[in-house]
């Protein structure tokens, strides 16, 4: 069969493209072969793929500023991508776009260890932050799962959190200041070494915005003093609701644990196969961490442990060593890629209130029956971020279609009981068309009003966040109007 020619006028148009962006960037930081390009085509949602039209590597804000001005007057879409480990779908490239990559930039820029404060360029990964500080016994809160592989630009992108969040907070709550390059290219700054900047609350704007508005280049850290110790206690259960409802005691009691971590039997399965942490063989699995003196440590763990007893528990494990706790932790971990050596999955991101995580989970169970894909999870229950992992095979016909409609049922199912679509993943592709499921028609028209002031000319990350057809009317209306 005869292959159609290549568009001219396309090739065209790229070839100048090109052309500028290698007046502005080395030749080895613009990529543009087709085969090359390929590794940009998808992000950690890889059922969805679209090589871009070419790729950027620029080492400096100067460099995202010179390169995002040529495709603001040339009118071509940009796609800021940091490690690529969105799980949904936010570094996804359309055809006719430039994806515009933060990893080299990657720069400690300054230090301050008086003010508790760091300065890095947003390309360098979550726990290389901790790295550059931790002899002096300091560390940076956020740790989501990838971790050794994100980049803080996708970490402010996405309001990212991890299983330490229920204490120290997400992304937004450990970030002072960043420099943001406009769509145009005009550098600005937001916020900086210090509590809390005047006017406006821009800063708060921008994290979780899913390079919607800027590209972030620099970022102004809250860097902490290390605890004097940590330890976790495992517990086994023979239900889920049964540990939920522990949780629910747990936040209750008012006790503040640093973390409390959920996993249902196949996650354990999955994960002990992969890791062989030695997890007990039960229907659920909490692992709960505090941090203090050794007597506050006692005193909490404690009083978290008679609630569990409350709850019948087939095991309750405490650390007894920094081995322990390191094996405890080690299935965690592991917990997504142990999931992925023995299936396709599609993890979810949804958010509900703590109290509801029995009748949540018991839903769940029901719903993965209806509609015949297992469900593994695997959460941050202590701020009731949870993680559904729905199980498909992606070579069945039909498997991806099923498994997208259960996952939009689990989603709705999170806003009905009080929750909302995302608590750290970003909304992306993956949950745009949802939005109107969690937004009345006038929510989403002043959010999308923000957008038209950063970026009238609706160029960045395209496609992502907003109902499809609603952004696509947008972008074709700012294009009429120049």
């Amino acid at each position: 069969m005869e292959m159609p020619a290549p568009n001219t006028a396309v090739l065209s148009k790229k070839a100048k493209i090109v052309e500028r962006l290698q007046s502005v960037l080395p030749k080895d930081a613009v990529i543009y072969d087709e085969a090359e390009t390929r590794a940009y085509e998808c992000d950690g949602l890889s059922a969805y793929r679209c090589p871009p039209l070419a790729a950027v590597l620029p080492s400096s804000t100067e460099e995202v500023s010179a390169v995002l001005k040529i495709c603001h007057e040339e009118g071509v879409p940009v796609v800021p991508r940091g490690s690529g480990t969105s799980l949904a779908g936010g570094a996804l490239p359309t055809a006719d776009s430039i994806i515009l990559g933060v990893a080299r930039l990657n720069d400690v820029i300054e230090t301050d260890y008086e003010n508790r404060v760091i300065k890095v360029q947003t390309g360098r990964t979550n726990l290389s932050v901790t790295g550059a500080v931790e002899e002096e016994d300091f560390f940076y809160a956020p740790d989501p799962s990838s971790q050794l592989a994100c980049a803080i630009a996708g970490n402010i992108a996405m309001n990212s959190g991890g299983a330490h969040c229920l204490k120290y907070g997400v992304t937004t709550n450990n970030l002072l200041g960043v420099t943001l390059v406009m769509m145009d290219g005009t550098i600005t700054e937001l916020g900086g070494a210090h509590l809390d900047a005047g006017g406006l609350d821009l800063l708060g704007l921008i994290c979780g915005s899913e390079g919607q508005l800027g590209v972030v280049t620099e970022a102004t850290l809250r860097i902490l003093r290390k605890p004097e110790g940590a330890r976790p206690v495992l517990m086994g259960f023979d239900d889920n609701e049964v540990a939920g409802a522990c949780v629910a005691d747990i936040i209750k009691a008012g006790v503040l644990p640093v973390a409390i971590e959920f996993m249902d039997r196949p996650c354990i399965e999955a994960t002990e196969a992969f890791a062989g942490a030695g997890y007990p063989m039960c229907e659920a699995l909490l692992i709960v961490e505090v941090e203090g003196s050794d007597a506050e440590i006692d005193e909490q763990l404690g009083l978290i442990m008679q609630i569990a007893r409350k709850h019948n528990p087939v095991e309750l494990r405490e650390s007894k060593s920094a081995e322990e706790s390191a094996k405890i932790w080690l299935g965690r971990k592991s917990a997504f890629g142990a999931m992925g050596q023995i299936n396709d999955y599609m993890c979810l991101d949804g958010t509900i209130p703590v109290s509801s995580l029995p009748f949540v989970l018991k839903r769940i169970s029901e719903m993965s029956k209806d509609y015949g894909l297992d469900v593994a999870n695997v959460f941050h229950a202590g701020d009731g971020n949870m993680h559904p992992l729905i199980l498909f095979d992606a070579n069945k016909p039909g498997d991806l279609e099923t498994c997208e409609a259960l996952g939009a049922d689990i989603l709705r199912l999170c806003v009905e009981v009080g929750g909302c679509l995302t608590g750290e993943h970003g909304v992306g592709i993956e949950k745009r068309d949802l939005m109107v499921d969690q937004f009345a028609p006038d929510d989403l028209e002043n959010q999308m009003a923000v957008k038209d002031v950063f970026d009238p000319t609706w160029l960045l990350n395209p496609s992502k966040v907003f109902p499809l057809a609603s952004s696509e009317s947008r972008r074709a209306l700012a294009i009429a109007a120049e």
